[in-house]
């Protein structure tokens, strides 16, 4: 991930996940679709498995993977983020499709804060092992004081990034511009939460103060509406899927007008515009929503 989101796991932090997954319509508890990725002692089971705890402290950081990849479709959560003083913490929800050298990732970052700066949330895409595209938003609410949903659509035409149901980022399908988009690797979802105060908060110059910890998080209402794989072998490629209907083929006229705000008034860092990385505007940057 993004701007070194595989660096050491050293603060106390715990938050609780409430699961209402939704694949073809079925709930689910953790157990029966996701696994633990590290450090099962630091994940606990809450309200029959419909919840989870998640503790990082010194020793460990944890996290937590689908048991399946998916192809195409609708992820999404709601997040309560860590209330105060949060800088140097990582809150990370993605999707990967867990390969090296031609990997497709697409991520949400909340990059801890002062108390009384503003949360920033990095997102990041990577297309056949190319990534570095990340772009920063400032969020225009205090995302610690009550539940937000954060969402990502994927699908032949489109990706989109959402937040409360307000697009703030997207990426569309070039590849008749020679441009890559993921459309062949399934990906999983991921969960993290992890200390990287050498970059997360004003590029590092921040750093955790321990004496606020634990820091907590919170999470619920976690849902998939996509193609498994393994699954149904045509389901990626049909078209009646209704993340592939033409209302999601492009932003609506509501969407492209909250989108343009949000990119006038709460976007402060875009790789696009990063003369410093990149002297010519890479080619994707250049398309029209």
């Amino acid at each position: 991930m993004g701007m070194g989101l595989r660096n050491g796991f050293l603060l106390i932090l715990s938050c609780v996940v409430t699961l209402s997954l939704s694949v073809w319509g079925r709930p689910a508890t953790f157990l029966e679709d996701f696994r633990i990725t590290w450090s099962d002692s630091h994940i606990r089971q809450i309200d029959g498995g419909r919840a989870i705890q998640l503790v990082l402290d010194q020793n460990s950081g944890c996290g937590f993977a689908s048991k399946r990849q998916y192809l195409f479709g609708r992820v999404s959560m709601k997040i309560k983020l860590i209330p105060g003083d949060s800088a140097g913490t990582v809150t990370a929800f993605y999707m990967n499709s867990d390969t090296d050298a031609v990997r497709d990732e697409l991520d949400f970052e909340f990059l801890g804060n002062r108390t009384g700066q503003p949360y920033t949330v990095q997102t990041n895409i990577y297309a056949h092992g190319k990534g570095d595209r990340e772009q920063r938003v400032n969020l225009w609410f205090d995302p610690a004081a009550d539940f937000h949903t954060y969402s990502i659509m994927w699908n032949h035409h489109q990706i989109v990034f959402y937040i409360d149901e307000v697009p703030i980022r997207v990426y569309k399908n070039n590849e008749a511009r020679n441009i890559p988009y993921p459309k062949l690797q399934p990906m999983g979802v991921y969960s993290t939460l992890w200390e990287a105060d050498d970059w997360a908060t004003r590029g590092g110059l921040e750093k955790i103060d321990w004496t606020k910890a634990p820091f907590l998080a919170y999470y619920k209402d976690f849902d998939i509406e996509g193609c498994p794989v393994p699954g149904p072998v045509n389901c990626a490629t049909n078209s009646r899927n209704w993340w592939e209907g033409t209302a999601y083929q492009a932003l609506n006229a509501m969407e492209a007008k909250r989108y343009r705000w949000v990119r006038m008034n709460h976007v402060i860092y875009d790789y696009c515009t990063d003369k410093s990385r990149y002297p010519v505007t890479p080619p994707e940057c250049m398309s029209i929503i």
